[in-house]
């Protein structure tokens, strides 16, 4: 069996599936990435049996069939070899591997693709077309806020809620919330699932064009996500997601308008004198400043900063974790935000000033930490 193909294309679709692969697999195809020949063209997968990637390229080819190549070893050839043609010739006896460039050949042995693991079958799915660069903004929005406990699974992905008029994904990890939601989505059959971490990284990986159109199909089990060349197949994560809308405070009378950039590089400065366990910041709020303190008593740490805002509500002084801070104002995009408080023991809620989509809504939470006296 032989093909050509070029080597920085190759190289380009193998870094795509190379975060599926795990460092350590209990089965050894695993290390491989599978190549199948079909066509003039060439389908390369990779898998960890929990989520599972395809890329679909042309090439040069007269035949057909399958080969298991070592991953590791095929990329680090790849990437020490300028753009030029490759050319595979591959022994099915053998499983044995040869690869000519304009400079030599290299010699290596793979492993007999019927052994790869098949994707299972998409029994009784329902689908959802929605554009890339929604959902990898709705991905980019959430997914940072989601928890890595083992004991918690359910929050360690983001939960896909859909509805007739709108889509939500939302994600938690007890101490954040984030809920993204879309008005222009939506399905006539209502259904919800949680994706894990990993799959939606890779998604978000391989979404170059945002004009791209994006298929979900998902059943109890699995979501398939298919656009361009790419289709990729995960196990979906089983268990009841929590009931997020109770943990969203109604009544928040404290209202707080300020410049986005200036918090966050006051709160990155500020923090760097923070106690390194609680990451805690200081907002103390009355009247037209906001003032923003850290301190480590331990070390004798200490630094203040004031801010300009608009800010209607009773003085109050309420304290957050620096790093959660951080990340959802970094993820943010507009000039302004809102901040909305009830009492320093209840969550803050953070929501852009300015609509940048009028199909769109957005909010964040954040869990106060108790300040020190």
């Amino acid at each position: 069996m032989k093909y050509i193909v070029s080597s920085s294309a190759l190289l380009k679709q193998l870094q795509l599936l190379s975060g599926v692969l795990n460092s350590s697999n209990t089965l050894p195809i695993l290390d491989n990435f599978l190549f199948e020949i079909s066509k003039k063209e060439l389908t390369i997968s990779a898998s960890d049996l929990e989520t599972a990637m395809t890329t679909r390229m042309a090439i040069e080819a007269k035949d057909e069939g399958t080969i298991a190549i070592p991953a590791k070893m095929l990329l680090d050839i790849l990437k020490v070899l300028p753009d030029q043609p490759l050319t595979f010739t591959i022994d099915p006896k053998t499983f044995g591997i040869e690869i000519a460039s304009d400079f030599g050949k290299y010699k290596l042995t793979g492993a007999n693709g019927d052994e790869f693991p098949k994707a299972p079958a998409m029994e009784g799915s329902r689908s959802i077309t929605l554009p890339g660069g929604v959902l990898a903004k709705a991905i980019n929005k959430t997914l940072f806020a989601a928890g890595n406990d083992d004991m918690r699974p359910v929050m360690s992905g983001v939960f896909f809620e859909i509805h007739e008029d709108s889509m939500r994904f939302v994600a938690t990890d007890a101490h954040r919330l984030v809920r993204y939601t879309r008005t222009d989505l939506g399905s006539d059959q209502a259904a919800s699932f949680i994706v894990p971490r990993k799959p939606l990284n890779l998604v978000r990986q391989a979404l170059g064009n945002a004009a791209t159109q994006v298929q979900i199909d998902y059943n109890e089990n699995n979501a398939l996500f298919t656009f361009d060349h790419v289709t990729l197949m995960c196990r979906l994560i089983e268990g009841k997601y929590p009931n997020y809308e109770a943990v969203i405070p109604k009544e928040n009378p404290n209202k707080l308008t300020v410049d986005r950039a200036d918090m966050l590089s006051s709160i990155k400065r500020v923090s760097i004198f923070a106690n390194k366990t609680t990451h805690q910041v200081r907002l103390k709020l009355g009247g037209s400043e906001l003032n923003l303190s850290a301190e480590d008593l331990d070390f004798a740490n200490e630094a203040k900063e004031r801010l300009t805002c608009t800010y209607a509500g009773e003085d109050m002084e309420i304290g957050f974790n620096s790093k959660f801070l951080g990340d959802m104002l970094s993820n943010l995009e507009t000039e302004n935000i809102h901040v909305e408080m009830s009492q320093p023991n209840r969550a803050g809620i953070l929501t852009p000033a300015e609509v940048s989509e009028d199909k769109e809504d957005l909010l964040m939470l954040v869990m106060p930490v108790m300040l020190n006296s």
